[in-house]
């Protein structure tokens, strides 16, 4: 899903997959964790883990307060997942590239 959107690609980052638009991370993923971590505001961040904080919830730690959230891959809806990954893509991609994301 990630490698989808514009000018997406994907790199090593430590012990995870990142990936990453005009090099910033806006995903990682650590499938033998079934867990994803999604860089968004923290706006953004509260909406989505009002949805249900055991499926998606802050890091817990300073990266969380700064909009840092984790998916748990096992729950969340694909629908859901989709939105989570575009939000997260639009909050570090150049304007240009964000422009281009449709929302459902």
């Amino acid at each position: 899903m990630a490698l989808s959107l514009p000018e997406a690609t994907e790199a090593p980052h430590f012990e995870k997959t990142s990936f990453r638009v005009n090099n910033k991370i806006f995903a990682t993923a650590v499938p033998e964790h079934n867990r994803a971590t999604v860089r968004l505001s923290v706006t953004d961040q509260d909406i989505f883990s009002a949805f249900d904080n055991t499926v998606i919830y802050p890091v817990p730690n300073k990266w969380g307060k700064q909009g840092w959230t984790h998916i748990n891959l096992l729950t969340v809806r694909e629908d859901m997942l989709t939105e989570i990954l575009k939000t997260a893509y639009c909050e570090v991609a150049p304007k240009h590239l964000a422009d281009l994301i449709i929302f459902e």
